[in-house]
């Protein structure tokens, strides 16, 4: 089972190419001929008009124990979305992303483990993974939103200026793509997401096999009291499965409010 917990695999250093070799980060000019080329996207991207009113609640799919917990069932189209936490859920967005024929990019995140995404049902083919952008990874993510659907974006712990945000958040919705960021800081964002190891299942003393990893998730909107939940990670037949246990959005308001008084 490909969780934080047993698999730390990193990814390739530098770009991964469609056949699973490695090859350097490649230029900016060249991502967007490659952008140029994606299937279902590429040459119309730079020609799609803005996400309007009724288009801008399309959502990406997400593991199905976690759509209950997010306000439009899955990931927004054409939004910046924050995150923090385990990076078991990242690699079940970018399962879930790509088994659903989109696809997807990983840009400065050299030790996510690609076998967890697998386990969870990604598409390699569909997954483009930049382990060293460069200099500015964000002008990669950016670049990146032109011709794909989901871009997961690391910030190595940098933050990123308000008004360059609004840029790259801008490009994001005329282009209907969703941007995740982590570990870093990144103003404006119209999601958080944070996702917490809440305990095990299966091990002994020293001994057994794990049956399941729980994440405790927590997601913020702009708007509303934030949604709770517990997701369980669990292997079946080959496969890691996600199942939710248990989903409150009064706890998190109740808390809220009880911190706020002491």
């Amino acid at each position: 089972m490909g969780s934080d917990a047993i698999s730390q695999g990193g990814v390739n250093r530098g770009a991964l190419r469609r056949d699973g070799g490695r090859e350097d980060a490649p230029s900016l000019a060249e991502l967007r001929r490659r952008m140029a080329a994606v299937p279902g996207r590429g040459e119309s991207a730079a020609q799609r008009v803005p996400l309007g009113a009724e288009s801008s609640r399309a959502a990406l799919p997400v593991p199905a124990a976690l759509a209950p917990l997010l306000p439009d069932g899955g990931l927004p189209k054409g939004s910046v979305v924050a995150y923090t936490g385990a990076s078991s859920l990242l690699a079940g967005l970018l399962a879930a992303v790509t088994e659903g024929g989109g696809h997807a990019a990983v840009v400065g995140m050299p030790r996510l483990g690609l076998l967890a995404a697998v386990e969870m049902g990604a598409q390699l083919r569909r997954l483009a993974v930049i382990a060293e952008p460069g200099p500015d990874p964000v002008e990669v993510a950016a670049v990146l939103l032109d011709g794909l659907d989901l871009v997961v974006l690391g910030l190595g712990g940098g933050a990123v200026a308000p008004a360059r945000s609004r840029v790259i958040a801008a490009r994001a919705r005329n282009k209907g793509a969703t941007l995740v960021v982590t570990d870093g800081r990144w103003p404006g964002a119209s999601l958080q997401l944070d996702a917490r190891i809440a305990g095990y299942a299966g091990l002994g003393r020293g001994r057994g096999r794990l049956r399941s990893l729980g994440l405790t998730v927590e997601v913020r909107g702009k708007a509303g009291p934030p949604r709770r939940g517990r997701l369980d990670l669990c292997p079946n037949a080959g496969r890691v499965e996600w199942v939710l246990r248990e989903k409150s959005a009064r706890t998190a308001e109740v808390a809220d409010t009880q911190e706020a008084v002491s």
